[in-house]
């Protein structure tokens, strides 16, 4: 799959969030899971999505066109050092955006690879089974770890959430590992639309 990706809009509430007449992948997960890594990773650029090394630098919705298919890059959650007010903004702006489920053909949930999941993790792993919303982990980061490790991590993860390895993708913004896998997943995504 050959894809020329560019920025669209970014949302700060419900009335600005996009009405996709494509399929829409969301792509979620706690703040600095990787989740701008990811999209530049896919896109095939390296500025496409900023990247940082500040956790909870996206506070928006951005949305990217990635030609087949919308990306929405969700805000980060479990971020402890913004305020009360902010991070309640930011949940509410999360549940907005998923009470148009039937916009969201799939959801990307960013997990490191070398962290067990969060309690934040594992609530929206409950929200999208509840919401019956397609996902997959991409447990982001995998080239921190030796291949063998990296193994014995998806593993964990796919345990942690209840899920089968295979709902579990290892994938490295550095080296592209996982890269092919997961353009591979979306071509079956869009398949199905």
């Amino acid at each position: 799959m050959r894809i020329e990706a560019k920025f669209l809009t970014s949302a700060a509430s419900e009335k600005q969030f996009l009405r996709p007449e494509k399929p829409m992948i969301a792509v979620c997960g706690r703040s600095n899971a990787g989740k701008s890594t990811l999209i530049n990773l896919l896109a095939g650029q390296k500025r496409l999505a900023k990247t940082s090394a500040e956790p909870g630098r996206t506070r928006l919705v951005n949305y990217f066109d990635f030609g087949p298919f919308l990306l929405a890059d969700l805000p980060g959650y479990g971020f402890a050092a913004v305020s009360k007010a902010e991070k309640a903004k930011w949940g509410r702006l999360l549940d907005d955006f998923f009470a148009h489920k039937e916009e969201i053909a799939h959801v990307f949930l960013l997990s490191d690879i070398r962290r067990d999941p969060s309690e934040d993790d594992m609530q929206m792993v409950t929200f999208l089974n509840y919401h019956i919303i397609p996902f997959t982990v991409v447990a982001t980061k995998s080239d921190k770890l030796s291949r063998m490790k990296g193994k014995e991590r998806v593993r964990a993860v796919a345990n942690a959430y209840g899920l089968g390895e295979g709902n579990v993708f290892a994938v490295s913004g550095l080296t592209g590992e996982g890269k092919d896998e997961l353009l591979k997943k979306i071509a079956a995504i869009l398949a199905l639309e």
